[in-house]
């Protein structure tokens, strides 16, 4: 099913743009953590992967070093340039149901782009995951 909305709980939204202030000038990046039903992805967590390499066009980290976990619906990175915007490298590696992008200067959701697994923009909001 194709994902509709997508609701971060709002301690994630802050981690997102902290995690991203603290990367830069590099790019940040982190797995996302949640649950999708009915074409609504709910992301309840994050998690920093392991050996993780971060430098200033690009980041990445390798899956195999994961541990088999179904909560695993996607991964988020920062735009130092600013732009929230996917790449073509970054509809290239989309992995999982959502790609979340961070832009400069990190400073609120409205520097905050989500999109499916081909690059499509996704309306979101921050609030009560629970449901």
């Amino acid at each position: 099913m194709a994902v509709k909305m997508v609701i971060f709980a709002p301690d994630v939204m802050e981690s997102l743009l902290t995690y991203s202030k603290m990367a830069y000038p590099n790019e940040g990046i982190l797995i996302l953590r949640g649950k999708s039903k009915k074409g609504v992805v709910r992301v309840t967590s994050l998690m920093v992967p392991p050996a993780a390499i971060h430098a200033h066009s690009y980041s990445s980290f390798n899956w195999s070093m994961l541990p088999l976990d179904l909560s695993y619906i996607g991964v988020a990175h920062s735009h130092p340039s600013g732009n929230a915007n996917p790449s073509d490298q970054d509809r290239l590696h989309a992995t999982g149901r959502i790609m979340v992008i961070m832009g400069y200067p990190f400073a609120s959701t409205s520097h905050v782009g989500v999109f499916d697994h081909n690059g499509n923009r996704v309306p979101f909001e921050v609030g009560d995951v629970s449901k």
